[in-house]
């Protein structure tokens, strides 16, 4: 039954390739390709920052059409406007430059034939020196390490259910249900385990989930891990069987997600009783559960995640000693006090929701913030994270990174936005192979 599974799954994937394997852009007319004058996005303040535009249609440069650009810091509104027309399909736009480390943005705009077509491009200005704005409690670790000791006071319990449809000949599969606290808070997951997996042979890796309320998309997407030996856990985070339908999810979510009332401003005001609270110890309960299999080797726990799973990797990284890497995409909840200094803030962007920025729900806002968890870290770290990103911006990605005193390492694709390539995604396994112990 696995084998035919197995293959079923082959011919899937050979067809979404396929799917896939088509000229770039995408199914799109239309090309844009920008091209900083230098080649690694990055410039020192008080340099002048230059950017050549192209553009095709159908493969074939567009001559004398108007691009509009409009210019300003990241996620900021435009300080500087303008017009270029292309020649050959080219032009060349100047986007000033920055006194201070951060980021301009140049978002173009043309029409083509009654068509409009949009594009952007970030450039970043001495990186390396972005500081956060959200600042340190004096009592975070306090309030972390008190927090602990109360999980740590309710026993461990969990669920194992096999999912045959998600097994194959190299790895098994199952549904867990991970109990975390006494008030019945649960999270649940698909555990991969490699077959015949001896006793204290396996390291183990949590992937939290990306933001939302919705089932586990694409379970395999990640089977080389349990290919490779690994034991891995892919989780979600608000106690609901990812068995559910799609249609469920959706449901839920349109009924506990809107901005309004969604599950990141649930209880802001009140650092005890803030929904994320149990999420981030939530993954410490997750760790317990994969250290208690008799597979795991005894050593090895990693943590590997994007967008809030990044920031999530982070966050039980900082909290959990027992975690030996941590690899991060893009991480969310970083530096969510931006805004208060005119700059990008991380996702949610509570700048953003309205009655979200009072004194009290700020206060709560730094003992979340991922930026505070970075700086507790102590083990090796892989971030990576492009430049074109809006929804984490790299404002928030350099911030986070900064602030990291453990080792640590950086991948930065500038062009991506809030994606990770196939290639990136294998350099984690890649990365997590040399830090094993």
């Amino acid at each position: 039954m696995k084998k035919r599974l197995a293959l079923l799954f082959v011919s899937v994937v050979i067809a979404t390739v396929a799917a896939f394997a088509e000229n770039y852009p995408y199914r799109g007319d239309y090309l844009w390709v920008t091209v900083p004058d230098h080649a690694d996005w990055n410039y020192t303040t008080g340099d002048d920052a230059k950017v050549e535009v192209q553009l095709y249609k159908y493969g074939i440069p567009v001559d004398g059409v108007e691009v509009e650009y409009a210019i300003g810091g990241d996620l900021m509104a435009a300080d500087k406007t303008g017009t270029v027309t292309l020649k050959n399909g080219r032009a060349t736009v100047d986007l000033g430059t920055m006194t201070t480390p951060g980021f301009r943005d140049c978002r173009l705009k043309a029409t083509v034939d009654g068509s409009t077509t949009a594009h952007h491009v970030k450039v970043g200005f001495s990186p390396e020196k972005i500081e956060p704005v959200t600042e340190l409690p004096a009592d975070f670790k306090t309030f972390w390490d008190n927090n602990l000791a109360e999980l740590a006071k309710v026993p461990l319990s969990y669920t194992v259910t096999p999912i045959e449809r998600y097994s194959t000949d190299d790895f098994n599969a199952y549904l867990v249900k991970i109990n975390v606290n006494s008030r019945r808070k649960a999270v649940y997951g698909y555990l991969f385990m490699p077959v015949d997996a001896e006793p204290g042979s396996c390291p183990v890796v949590l992937c939290p989930p990306g933001a939302g309320i919705k089932t586990i998309k694409d379970p395999l997407r990640h089977r080389y891990y349990p290919e490779n030996g690994i034991i891995r856990l892919e989780l979600e985070i608000h106690g609901l069987n990812p068995e559910m339908s799609d249609e469920q999810f959706n449901e839920i979510s349109n009924a506990f997600n809107a901005s309004s009332n969604g599950y990141l401003t649930n209880n802001l005001d009140d650092r005890d009783n803030y929904y994320m609270k149990w999420v981030y110890l939530g993954m410490v309960r997750a760790i317990d559960m994969l250290t208690s299999l008799p597979e795991w080797d005894g050593k090895n726990v990693i943590v590997q995640g994007g967008s809030q799973g990044g920031a999530l990797a982070i966050v039980t990284a900082a909290l959990d000693n027992r975690v030996n890497a941590c690899v991060a995409n893009y991480p969310a909840l970083a530096d969510m006090a931006g805004y208060t200094a005119n700059r990008a803030d991380g996702y949610p962007h509570f700048s953003k929701i309205p009655g979200m920025d009072t004194s009290e729900k700020r206060q709560t806002m730094a003992y979340y913030d991922v930026v505070n968890f970075a700086r507790q870290l102590t083990c090796p770290v892989f971030m990576t994270w492009g430049y074109n990103d809006n929804t984490c911006p790299p404002t928030t990605s350099w911030a986070t990174y900064n602030v990291i005193t453990a080792p640590k390492e950086a991948r930065v694709t500038p062009i991506n936005e809030h994606w990770a390539s196939d290639a990136t995604e294998r350099a984690h396994l890649d990365w997590i192979k040399t830090q094993l112990k």
